[in-house]
C-alpha cells in the first residue's frame, strides 16, 4: 500500500477526461484504526474488499465525496485516499462544478477534488483503467515528502500522508513530524 501510494505522486488521473498530476494521497490498511475497514467489511466499505485497481469512493460527514484507490489483494482492505491533484485537463469543467477559478483551490482535499472531477457514489467499485477513469503513471521521478496524515482522529502519529515536494496544489503543507 505504501509502494502503491508513493508510485501514486507524479501519476495522472482523469474523469470524463477531466483531471491532472496527483501531488497528495494518504494510505490506509486493514490493521490501522483510522480506516473504514478496521472493524471488518460493511455494505458501505465493501469496495475495499475488492479487487485492486478499483475506486472506493464514500461520503465523509454526509457532504463530501472522497475517493481511495484499492491496492490490496482481493480479501483485504487497503487502500490509497486520493487528497490533491494539480489540475490541468478539463478546467472549464472543474470551474464550473467547484463555482471558482482559483485552479489552486479546485482539488486541494479530497472533497474539492471529487467535486471538480464529478465523482459521486456512482463511481464506487469501477475499474480504474476504464471510463470514465483514466490513471496513467508518471513519466518522470519526483521528489516525495512524507508526514501525519490529517483530517482524522485516530492514528495520527502514522507518516503514511504522501505528497509532491514543492507543489502548490497540496490540501496542506506537509510537516515531517511524526
Amino acid at each position: 500500500m505504501h509502494e502503491v501510494a508513493r508510485e501514486l505522486i507524479g501519476a495522472v488521473l482523469l474523469v470524463d477526461g477531466a483531471g491532472g498530476v496527483l501531488v497528495e494521497v494518504e494510505a490506509y490498511d486493514q490493521e490501522d484504526p483510522a480506516s473504514h475497514a478496521y472493524r471488518g467489511q460493511t455494505a458501505r466499505n465493501a469496495s475495499m474488499f475488492g479487487p485492486p485497481g478499483h475506486a472506493y469512493v464514500y461520503r465523509s460527514y454526509g457532504v463530501h465525496w472522497c475517493l481511495n484507490l484499492v491496492c490490496a489483494e482481493e480479501g483485504r482492505a487497503d487502500a490509497v485516499l486520493v487528497r490533491a491533484l494539480e489540475p490541468q485537463r478539463g478546467l472549464d469543467a472543474m470551474r464550473a462544478r467547484r463555482g471558482l477559478d482559483d485552479p489552486r483551490l479546485l482539488c486541494a482535499g479530497p472533497g474539492r477534488l471529487c467535486q471538480a472531477l464529478g465523482i459521486t457514489g456512482e463511481h464506487d467499485g469501477l475499474a480504474l483503467d476504464a471510463p470514465p477513469f483514466e490513471l496513467h503513471a508518471r513519466s518522470a521521478s519526483v521528489e516525495i515528502k512524507a508526514g501525519p496524515r490529517i483530517g482524522i482522529t485516530r492514528a495520527t502519529d502514522r507518516p503514511w500522508r504522501y505528497g509532491l515536494a514543492g507543489s502548490g496544489f497540496l490540501s496542506r503543507r506537509i510537516s515531517p513530524r511524526a
